[in-house]
């Protein structure tokens, strides 16, 4: 049996309330927000070898977006006339672009570049292959970047 209308009036004023409260809640989902902004570019370091890569700050480092670069190549980096070397850099690179990224400072340094990684990735450089007295940054990568060299154990003679 039907209950007459009117009766339960602080039943359909719950029922309303619940789903105008939920429905409200809606308008505060993430996916109602818009991305945010990248940061923007900088002009920290010099390139020189016919690339230009954007350079961005995130946090304490320098960021060389190399993520449009496939094949082989290098590029010499230097700070700005009149700067020193930031505290950090890295490198942001594609996957399976190139096999591996050489960078020859005050030391030599081999990153490998992984090519199973879905988006580009951030290669961080160590702090021993620069110093605030490095002269410059050579960068290769592909085919130019060379393995690094296996040297034969020392043999004693006895």
């Amino acid at each position: 049996m039907r209950s007459p209308a009117g009766k339960h009036p602080l039943g359909r004023a719950l029922a309303l309330f619940a789903v105008l409260s939920l429905g409200a809640g809606c308008s505060h989902m993430p996916w109602h927000r818009s991305a945010p902004p990248p940061p923007p570019p900088v002009h920290e370091v010099e390139l020189s070898g016919g690339h230009e890569f954007p350079q961005y700050w995130e946090r304490n480092t320098l960021l060389l977006d190399m993520s449009g670069v496939s094949d082989s190549g290098s590029v010499t980096i230097k700070p700005v006339a009149g700067t020193s070397w930031p505290v950090r850099i890295a490198v942001r690179v594609r996957p399976g672009s190139f096999p591996q990224l050489e960078v020859r400072g005050d030391q030599r340094l081999f990153l490998p570049v992984a090519s199973s990684a879905e988006k580009p990735f951030d290669l961080e450089f160590d702090p021993g292959v620069y110093t605030a007295k490095t002269p410059q940054i050579v960068i290769s990568w592909g085919t130019e970047a060379r393995s690094a060299p296996v040297s034969a154990p020392p043999v004693n003679p006895r």
